[in-house]
């Protein structure tokens, strides 16, 4: 172990005719890092995740726009899909709660009672709230933002919603199997006694062929069941209770067998998947977290940025960390993240020069897309004058 983290080398290897592929490594509160096992398989890695359960809902007070104002504005909107629909609680300064309201579908609308030039609209969607909102804020606005684009366009913004601010459930875990484990005594220690490990997690590590860490994933250490493992000697199978909840889609498959050759070295790999792959190349960038220490950040110099396939937001990011550090880093994925990367300590710091090569194919896939809610200029301008505010020199070509 060095600085309290487990030495990874230590322990890729052993004596069998299959490789390791996976390591369970539990981090304690002082950031000490133990050893639970490894294992050369897992079940249950790749699994979509569980839809919410279908409410009704409504916005009121809406001051429709884009996506929305476009279907509303058809003679029979009844049952007409928005995609996911995220809602932006403001107070009087910025955004301070995210909701999605998932696969949301228009159920009916009518004129708003307090203003007739606005709408109350009914919406039928399940409803994820990842960070545990239950309160409405004191005077709150509501910014709509719908479709299954990344990211996804204004929809217009609202007084209230219905329905919203509510307890829920939390959805049953999705289990998972560790396949051909040989447990370190800590797993040992939660295979005698389970209830012990019921509320702790621990970080599975994902090997590539090289044995380096090409992704890391919170599962859950309580187990439900353990038995003599189907690659027989004397591994076993371990039925965690829950397998996490960031784990990929089963559409992300073929791109994590590319990341599984080895950290890609050629530019452009991402260009040919969707939004949602390049969106997963991205989450791989920032998974593949046990690096070596960055040097400090380089200064100065001239990058060279490919934009011949920056046709949504995934792709701009995917481009410009390409440019600024090399294939499959890690610069930012969305507009906040890229700001704090520019601030420095991820390996380039202004002042340098950024020379955008075909930059007019962004400029024209992103004309629509905006930046920051509050500006009229699109995700592509907002990137350049952000640029241009922390000390790069951007050269548009």
């Amino acid at each position: 172990m060095v600085g309290g983290r487990v030495r990874i080398a230590d322990h890729v290897g052993w004596n069998r005719g299959f490789p390791v592929k996976y390591l369970l490594v539990q981090e304690d509160e002082d950031g000490v890092e133990q050893f639970w096992g490894r294992c050369a398989g897992v079940e249950g890695l790749f699994v979509d995740p569980v839809p919410p359960p279908r409410e009704v809902l409504t916005l009121r007070g809406c001051s429709p726009d884009g996506l929305l104002s476009d279907v509303l504005a058809e003679s029979d909107v009844s049952l007409r899909g928005l995609g996911d629909v995220c809602v932006e609680v403001w107070d009087d300064q910025r955004p301070v709660q995210w909701w999605t309201l998932v696969d949301a579908v228009v159920v009916a609308h009518q004129p708003h009672p307090a203003d007739p030039a606005r709408l109350d609209i009914v919406l039928g969607a399940g409803v994820r709230n990842e960070e545990g909102f239950t309160e409405l804020p004191e005077a709150p606005r509501f910014e709509l933002f719908a479709g299954t684009t990344v990211p996804a366009a204004r929809a217009g913004r609202c007084s209230a919603v219905d329905g919203l601010f509510r307890s829920r459930a939390v959805p049953a875990p999705v289990p998972m199997e560790l396949i051909g484990c040989e447990p370190a005594e800590p797993l040992l220690a939660a295979l005698r006694s389970p209830r012990r490990w019921e509320r702790d997690r621990a970080g599975l590590m994902v090997l590539d062929r090289h044995g380096a860490v090409m992704a890391s994933l919170a599962v859950g250490l309580a187990v439900t069941g353990a038995r003599p493992s189907v690659l027989g000697g004397t591994l076993v199978d371990i039925t965690l209770t829950d397998g996490g909840e960031d784990r990929p889609s089963p559409a992300a498959r073929p791109l994590w067998e590319t990341w599984h050759q080895g950290a890609p070295t050629e530019p452009n790999v991402w260009a040919p998947y969707d939004s949602q792959g390049r969106s997963e190349w991205l989450n791989l960038t920032t998974r593949a977290w046990r690096v070596p220490v960055p040097r400090p950040d380089r200064s100065g110099g001239d990058h060279q940025l490919d934009g011949r396939f920056v046709t949504d937001i995934p792709g701009l990011h995917c481009a410009i960390a390409e440019a600024l550090l090399g294939p499959g880093r890690y610069f930012g994925r969305e507009w906040n993240a890229f700001k704090d990367c520019l601030g420095g300590g991820f390996g380039v710091a202004p002042p340098f020069t950024l020379t955008w090569h075909d930059s007019e194919v962004a400029r024209r896939a992103l004309a629509d897309v905006p930046g920051d809610p509050e500006s009229r200029l699109s995700y592509f301008e907002e990137i350049v004058h952000l640029l241009e505010r922390c000390g790069v020199t951007v050269v548009l070509r």
